[in-house]
């Protein structure tokens, strides 16, 4: 019999303070409707004093375990799939998360593709599993906050003014024979290596009273021009390239597509792509009440469809990505017991 790996439980936490598309028009000078209708979301979730970045990992992950009935000393290995922007710098994620939910019998790293990591981590997690044989119950979990670095009166972000706060975590196992996790495409594109990035806090440009007061630690882009006219060129094709080639690996099609887990984006190109998949707008959550939650949007995306009853057994589940760098990311799920 193949081996396969499935999904055994998920877990995705929110913080309980939101910022509402009325507070981003008065910090930024946008009108409310132009955030709502172009930018696409009316609230985001912000952290509250406890939500830092590797502590919502914890609690997603806590409630994923809790809902697949996972003990933490069955988790074999842990892959930290949040941002790098967390607690302390230089700090591994995974082993933090790894003390945070007991697995003590674990090992860990982390793993980072900025907001198209989670989705990416699922293919190495699958890898990993079926090469070694002592890899059986793997746990992802990660938690983000990059709104944090966002400076509203800076329009060269605005395509970022809906970063919000999360965690979220996906709960493996081999042999589970339900939830399968089948092929993946990742495309990155190194012409936009630079294009985007915090300005001080780094080798180039250290952290100093002097750029923090310059207002420097915060992201930016670097190139607005050349990001502009190269993602207008190649980024809708990626993301209709990356669902098509990760089916194909797993022996569909478009046409088979049951929901698709896609990343917040600005309204227009959301639905640019679901026309393009021939897709209905019920197979696909529009995460208007969430902004982007970087790497946690497929994760809190499936959740929602699976509360609303928008993805049943024998569904084709594809989760879809992005991330500055630049790379374009799909994997595919086949939701339900295995035929």
């Amino acid at each position: 019999m193949k081996k396969t790996v499935g999904i055994r439980s998920t877990g995705v936490y929110i913080p309980s303070t939101f910022m509402t598309s009325a507070d981003i028009a008065r910090e930024s000078g946008i009108p409310q409707e132009i955030v709502e209708e172009k930018l696409g979301f009316k609230r985001k979730p912000i952290p509250g004093p406890d939500d830092h970045t590797i502590e919502m990992g914890i609690k997603a992950a806590r409630l994923a375990l809790e809902k697949g009935e996972i003990k933490p000393e069955e988790i074999d290995l842990v892959i930290y799939i949040g941002e790098e922007y967390k607690e302390h710098l230089l700090q591994t994620g995974a082993i933090k998360l790894q003390g945070g939910v007991g697995a003590t019998r674990a090992w860990g790293f982390d793993v980072q593709l900025r907001c198209g990591t989670m989705v990416m981590a699922l293919k190495i997690a699958k890898d990993l599993m079926l090469a070694n044989e002592n890899i059986n119950t793997v746990l992802l979990a990660g938690g983000y906050r990059n709104g944090d670095l966002i400076n509203y009166k800076n329009p060269r972000v605005r395509f970022m003014y809906n970063l919000g706060a999360g965690g979220a975590a996906v709960v493996l196992q081999k042999g589970l024979r339900r939830n399968t996790v089948l092929g993946s495409r990742i495309i990155t594109d190194p012409s936009l290596a630079d294009a985007v990035g915090v300005t001080a806090g780094g080798t180039k440009v250290p952290l100093t009273p002097e750029t923090v007061a310059q207002g420097l630690y915060s992201l930016d882009v670097f190139d607005p021009e050349g990001m502009k006219n190269r993602l207008e060129e190649v980024s809708m094709p990626n993301f209709l390239r990356v669902i098509r080639e990760a089916l194909e690996e797993s022996g569909y099609s478009t046409a088979d597509i049951g929901y698709l887990c896609l990343l917040h984006m600005k309204r227009s190109a959301h639905e640019y792509i679901l026309s393009q998949l021939n897709l209905r707008p019920e197979q696909s959550i529009y995460l208007e009440d969430y902004g982007h939650i970087g790497q946690m949007d497929q994760i809190l995306s499936l959740e929602l469809a699976l509360e609303r009853g928008l993805v049943k057994d024998g569904d084709i589940v594809v989760m879809v990505s992005a991330g500055v760098g630049y790379a374009w990311a799909a994997t595919v799920v086949k939701w339900g017991p295995e035929e």
